[in-house]
């Protein structure tokens, strides 16, 4: 073993991957000393053409990948929400509770309806019109049917697997949505977002990635009122009122479920 080269060693006890995860990171480190290269000579530039007459130099703050032609962004986490605060427009509810959507959502439409934000993990923060409150998916702390306006969006994919601490549960994801289903009152809305694909699949810890009979089939009970539709290509937009049959041939899109629970 001793005679033979390093490299040739590695590729004999690595796992899988790892040689080519440490090229990129080898790659990555020269990528960004020449970055911050130019950035001193940029930053000397700067403070010869009077750069510190009317602030005081403080300590250097490298922002090395922000030149960019377009603002990035992730779709799935801007369009849901934004689709989301439309429909809840439609329905102007008397109050909102949201079961751990992205957290921004909840503080923003704090603004315009009274919101009650549950969580595993509750965040400390103070907002008028908004108070937080820990919760167990599994096990929601509300009576049968009591809530009118409920949404719980890119959550329930999660549920049972470990990521966040909560327990392991194959079954987690179909436990969590029928408390959502129990405590969505008659007639009450319910805003529910998750990944979907043409084919069901689990990505293990991360999500469970949903076909359109599968959401379909957490809330059998529950009436339909909109699918919409984030697509991998996702340049058009989201979909409104989207064909099912669009999913053919999608691999992590996202969809958003807009149901009502009939009246008894």
């Amino acid at each position: 073993m001793t005679n033979i080269p390093m490299l040739a060693t590695l590729r004999y006890l690595a796992p899988r991957g790892l040689l080519r995860k440490l090229r990129a990171t080898v790659t990555g480190h020269r990528t960004e000393r020449r970055q911050l290269r130019a950035l001193g000579r940029q930053r000397d530039a700067f403070m010869a053409t009077g750069g510190s007459r009317r602030f005081a130099r403080g300590h250097d703050f490298p922002c090395l990948n922000d030149a960019n032609a377009q603002i990035p962004f992730e779709p799935h986490y801007f369009y849901h929400p934004a689709w989301a605060c439309r429909v809840l427009r439609g329905i102007n509810p008397v109050r909102h509770v949201d079961i751990s959507s992205i957290f921004a959502f909840a503080g923003c439409i704090s603004a315009f309806w009274p919101t009650e934000y549950y969580e595993y993990q509750p965040p400390q923060v103070t907002l008028d019109g908004l108070t937080v409150h820990r919760v167990d998916l599994c096990a929601l702390p509300f009576a049968d049917g009591s809530i009118p306006s409920l949404s719980c969006m890119h959550v329930v994919e999660h549920v049972g697997l470990g990521r966040y601490g909560d327990p392991i549960d194959p079954e987690g994801d179909v436990r969590a949505a029928a408390e959502l289903a129990r405590v969505l009152a008659p007639g009450g809305h319910l805003l529910f977002v998750t990944p979907m694909a043409e084919q069901a699949n689990i990505e293990f810890n991360a999500h469970r990635i949903y076909s359109y009979a599968a959401a379909m089939a957490l809330f059998r009970g529950l009436r339909l009122e909109e699918f919409s539709l984030i697509p991998d290509e996702h340049r058009g937009g989201i979909i409104r009122h989207a064909d099912p049959a669009r999913l053919q041939g999608q691999h992590f899109a996202c969809g958003c479920f807009h149901f009502t629970k009939p009246a008894a």
